[in-house]
């Protein structure tokens, strides 16, 4: 059986004004690593480019933001001395502390900058990304040093409301825990050797591989979760808390490049996680999933539906080889 299998159905029905008969084509995929099922729709324009303005919005909303300048020192909680003698973790612009609503045992949030309130998606940059990436890889260390037992971390993003955050101010967040997620544990279960086929079978199929940085492949994902969905695996390390500062900066770098693309095709929302298993697992890959989310407006429809949430299977209507088409020239530079 193909790694990149795919079945088409077809869904028939009468027009009411003519009664001729209305076929619609539906390529139903398989995730290579997981086999979750993900359903390829026809572009229907599920996320429309907003002409809604974000600027305005945070000017709005930032006289009550905990992250800014002056209420961040004030509002954000700290961490325990074994965790970090200082309380925050500081890179850069980036400050890394406590969520006050934990999701783990450990649980994180580190802001690009206190003093960036308003950060669309194209003034992202390579800097701002490496330091808020390094100070969720110092957190993940000082917490392994701390407690060894909570060896299952990862990396995560909701930027913006129509993501899941409950606040505009943009920041990741980091979970440490003893416990793996539900996909951590299935991505963690997967052969080694099925990751490798995996990259090599869509290196050959040529369609969704972006690229590869050095370190790091970038692909389209074949049966993706989400709209305009991409992956990235790092066969170097098995955990957030190895990388290193050169796997930081290309990591950063790569992320760069698809956040300036989802800003090109109109997308101004994104979740991203980056799937640790305990360090040092062999054959683990530590690999990213990145994916666009509904934009922000008065009135906007959510892409994530019961098919996403209640059946764990994808329903998008941007194909994966059109997102390749569309950014693949970012990655081969």
């Amino acid at each position: 059986m193909s790694l990149l299998e795919r079945q088409l159905l077809s869904a028939r029905m009468l027009d009411a004004q003519s009664g001729e008969e209305i076929v619609t084509r539906i390529e139903l995929r398989f995730d290579p690593l997981t086999g979750h099922g993900s359903r390829i729709l026809p572009d229907r324009g599920l996320i429309a480019r907003s002409d809604f303005d974000l600027e305005e919005f945070a000017a709005a909303n930032q006289p009550s933001c905990p992250f800014c300048p002056g209420r961040l020192e004030q509002l954000t909680p700290r961490w325990p001395a074994a965790i970090d003698p200082a309380g925050r973790i500081t890179r850069g612009e980036a400050v890394l502390f406590p969520n006050l609503h934990a999701y783990a045992s450990y649980s994180s949030v580190s802001v690009y900058s206190p003093g960036r309130h308003y950060l669309p998606l194209a003034a992202i940059s390579e800097a701002l990304l490496a330091d808020n990436l390094a100070t969720q890889v110092s957190f993940a260390r000082a917490v392994l040093g701390a407690d060894p037992a909570a060896r299952w971390v990862s990396i995560n993003a909701n930027h913006m409301l129509p993501s899941g955050s409950s606040l505009f101010h943009p920041h990741l967040q980091g979970i440490v825990d003893p416990h793996p997620t539900t996909m951590q544990r299935q991505l963690a279960a997967v052969p080694a050797e099925r990751f490798g086929a995996y990259l090599e079978a869509e290196r050959r199929a040529g369609e969704r591989h972006l690229g590869n940085t050095g370190a790091v492949d970038w692909l389209a994902s074949f049966a993706p979760i989400a709209p305009a969905e991409l992956r990235a695996f790092i066969p170097a390390c098995a955990s957030p808390a190895e990388l290193d500062e050169s796997l930081v900066a290309e990591l950063a770098h790569g992320l760069a490049l698809a956040l300036g693309a989802y800003a090109e095709l109109g997308f101004e929302c994104f979740n991203l996680a980056l799937y640790g298993a305990p360090p040092a697992t062999a054959g683990y890959p530590l690999n990213l999933r990145l994916a666009a989310r509904s934009n922000l407006k008065p009135l906007y429809r959510s892409d994530s539906t019961f098919l996403e949430r209640l059946h764990w299977e994808g329903a998008v209507d941007i194909a994966p080889e059109e997102v390749a088409e569309r950014i693949g020239d970012r990655f081969r530079r």
